[in-house]
């Protein structure tokens, strides 16, 4: 059990690293294609890749199984990155890193409405949350003035509650105890079905001459193979092992990994306040994570 559970934090860093990277190839990627034809692409791929490695057919057992592999394809493909990516249309990409960062929190709550029985809050995940949140901030705002924009920062309010939801339904999916590899691509398939009427909606393209620039080809399978094949599956493994809260406390690493990549990568400076906040979120993390007490069995042996 020990092992399955380092295996399933392993699996939710290595998630979390590739996640914090995508900024760079989502930003190089931008100049010639429109948010939603990234999205659409990557998705694609993600799910052609998983049908190539695993190329078994899932059969559910029931249409309420069914519906809520939709509803998870729905809120953690489709809604969550529309969300995201219009709010950014409408406010900062700081207060939209910050906002999005309040998952974790929707997470717990929502997992103990709904998953009592797996789902425990504890002190000292609020504790966690309050001072990870610190430091979300002060890297999101580092080196800018805060600026609210009501329709924007409610689309990353709602962004962060339909990953949350993502989540709950990951953990629900988990239970029916199908292949991760075949629940994760049924639920790419419901996204990608739900995205396609928004297509018509944000001037999509399907112009595939842009891929013959090697640049944008290794960008897009660098989102769709690793990002999306690669991450959903080892997230799906890792909420699967840990739970829905404990996996979504690592959404907290996603800005010091911006952070760190911006440093080494694109040889921006670290400031103070990037710094401080580095670690308020890191010491955030640990503290949500950290168990504050064991229980005794009856032979006084500690669990």
């Amino acid at each position: 059990m020990k092992n399955e559970t380092m295996t399933g934090h392993f699996a939710a860093l290595l998630t979390i690293l590739i996640w914090g990277t995508t900024f760079i190839s989502t930003k190089i990627l931008l100049v010639d294609f429109q948010p939603v034809e990234i999205l659409f692409f990557r998705f694609v791929m993600g799910f052609l890749v998983l049908l190539a490695i695993y190329p078994r057919r899932l059969k559910t057992e029931s249409r309420k199984q069914e519906c809520i592999f939709a509803a998870a394809g729905l809120c953690g493909i489709c809604l969550y990155y529309l969300l995201e990516n219009i709010a950014l249309t409408f406010t900062m990409a700081s207060n939209v890193g910050v906002i999005v960062s309040v998952a974790p929190f929707f997470t717990a709550i929502l997992a103990h409405l709904f998953m009592r029985s797996e789902e425990k809050l504890r002190a000292n995940f609020f504790i966690g949350f309050v001072v990870a949140m610190a430091g979300v901030i002060l890297i999101g705002f580092n080196g800018a003035t805060l600026q609210l924009n009501p329709m924007g920062d409610f689309l990353a309010v709602a962004a962060a509650f339909v990953w949350a939801c993502y989540s709950i339904l990951t953990r629900k999916i988990s239970s029916f105890g199908y292949p991760v590899i075949l629940s994760t691509r049924r639920t790419f398939f419901y996204g990608i079905l739900f995205m396609i009427p928004a297509l018509f909606f944000f001037d999509f393209q399907l112009d595939i001459s842009r891929f013959a620039d090697i640049q944008y080809v290794f960008h897009i399978g660098y989102l769709g193979l690793g990002a999306s094949a690669l991450c959903f599956v080892t997230w799906n493994f890792a909420v699967k092992e840990l739970g829905a809260v404990k996996t979504s406390v690592y959404i907290y690493m996603v800005p010091v990994i911006t952070v760190v990549t911006s440093v080494l990568i694109l040889h921006e400076r670290l400031t103070v306040l990037a710094g401080i906040g580095t670690v308020l979120t890191l010491a955030g993390l640990f503290l949500s994570e950290h168990k504050t007490g064991r229980k005794r069995t009856k032979d006084g042996c500690t669990e």
